[in-house]
């Protein structure tokens, strides 16, 4: 087949996280090509006009989708499966839908609500979008302890030890919102933080029925003092300098008692495969409180496909390749009954 992976376009000086989507496009493409597929590679900015172009002049039977973000924001992630979508043409992972409604981490949350799913409250959004949003009070605020995120941004863009405050008022937590904004993409909001162990769970679509749940992972924050935060920010995921990098290793072995608890989660990952309608491949991030019980983070439409990144160890654990991990991903994009439906 012809297969046209497509990526957004990184800067010579981009940043780490940024530059990390061309280690995905070559690993992709190696996979593809040792099966006996033809590539193109085609790196996305914002004139569309010129990816159509390219893709006319290749003419794929499917499309590898690794668009991670679009003129250097997330919120424009969507922009190019539903350009695809237009054109009729199939392509991996999951449908412009779920990947709108999972890259907005409010409205994934509001979403999880609706679905019966738990995660963490969370404050007002930061401009406030007056959709509906969760407002707490000054007695449900203070003293308790909140970690401030991009709504946007992926990666841990912006996120660090700073971030995580305790016994703010309202007031005072929008006040924070409105001075981080800038570092966060220009939207952030404040979620309350579970202080507790970090998990995650991959699972992988291509085979008949459900999708696959991979083992999953547990985040282990090696020699952290008391007082520091225990959290994945971007050092921990990019600066290769740093102490959190090289002292939150991840880990798949657990004791027996983790049994019931990681069962849970494989439970609740595919319940939120079946709510956002995803496809493909998906990982979702949990945070599990001292009481044992796992709230949802954030569920992660395409996430990274580096041979380093969480996927892939999941599906090293899994006694998956990664050449069959990227077989199966293009094999649901191509049952997807609305990709059947090109025209010649």
């Amino acid at each position: 087949m012809r297969v046209a992976v497509v990526h957004n376009a990184v800067a010579d000086m981009g940043a780490p996280d940024e530059k990390d989507v061309l280690v995905q496009v070559e690993s992709v493409c190696r996979a593809l090509t040792s099966f006996g597929h033809t590539t193109d590679r085609i790196a996305c900015t914002l004139d569309l006009d010129r990816v159509c172009r390219r893709l006319e002049a290749f003419c794929p039977d499917v499309v590898f989708n690794l668009v991670e973000s679009l003129g250097g924001t997330g919120r424009l992630i969507h922009l190019v499966p539903f350009l695809l979508d237009a054109l009729r043409l199939p392509y991996t992972g999951s449908p412009a839908e779920a990947i709108l409604m999972t890259s907005n981490k409010v409205t994934a949350k509001r979403h999880m609500v609706q679905r019966g799913l738990p995660t963490p409250a969370w404050l007002v959004p930061y401009p406030d979008s007056g959709r509906g949003t969760h407002r707490l009070s000054d007695r449900d605020v203070s003293g308790a302890t909140w970690i401030i995120k991009s709504v946007w941004e992926h990666a841990s863009m912006g996120l660090d030890e700073t971030g995580v405050v305790r016994g703010k008022n309202a007031g005072e937590i929008v006040g924070l919102l409105h001075r981080r904004a800038g570092d966060l993409g220009g939207a952030c909001f404040a979620e309350h933080f579970i202080d507790g162990r970090e998990f995650n769970l991959s699972l992988l679509g291509g085979t008949p029925g459900e999708p696959v749940a991979l083992p999953p992972a547990e985040i282990v924050f090696e020699d952290y003092e008391e007082q520091k935060p225990r959290i994945v920010d971007y050092q921990a995921k990019w600066d290769e300098t740093s102490f959190a990098f090289h002292h939150t290793p991840r880990r798949f072995e657990f004791v027996e008692e983790d049994a019931n608890l990681l069962a849970v989660l494989r439970e609740s990952a595919l319940a939120c495969w079946k709510a956002f309608e995803l496809r493909g491949y998906a990982r979702v991030d949990y945070r599990v409180d001292p009481d044992g019980r796992p709230w949802i983070l954030e569920v992660n439409a395409n996430p990274c496909l580096s041979p380093d990144a969480g996927f892939a160890a999941a599906l090293s654990q899994g006694k998956i390749s990664f050449g069959e991990g990227i077989r199966r991903i293009l094999g649901d994009s191509l049952n997807d009954p609305f990709s059947q439906a090109r025209p010649a």
